[in-house]
């Protein structure tokens, strides 16, 4: 499955700056657009391995784990 995030990005100054739209605590800053979405990328990918894991973690044992597409 694919799963599309949206990255909400503005130049101000001599810096961008952005935020992933879906994930909250998501947003980074950079000197250059293409740096920006990387950065984006990677700190994304960091927060969705976190809050599974954390979820995980709060289940405890005996859980399932279920998709669900929207």
């Amino acid at each position: 499955m694919n799963n599309l995030y949206t990255a909400v990005i503005k130049q101000e100054d001599d810096c961008w700056i952005g935020w992933i739209e879906e994930v909250p605590g998501v947003n980074c800053q950079e000197k250059s657009r293409e740096e920006l979405l990387e950065t984006l990328k990677v700190t994304l990918e960091e927060a969705l391995e976190f809050n599974r894991q954390d979820a995980i973690t709060a289940a405890g044992s005996n859980y399932y784990e279920e998709q669900i597409a929207l």
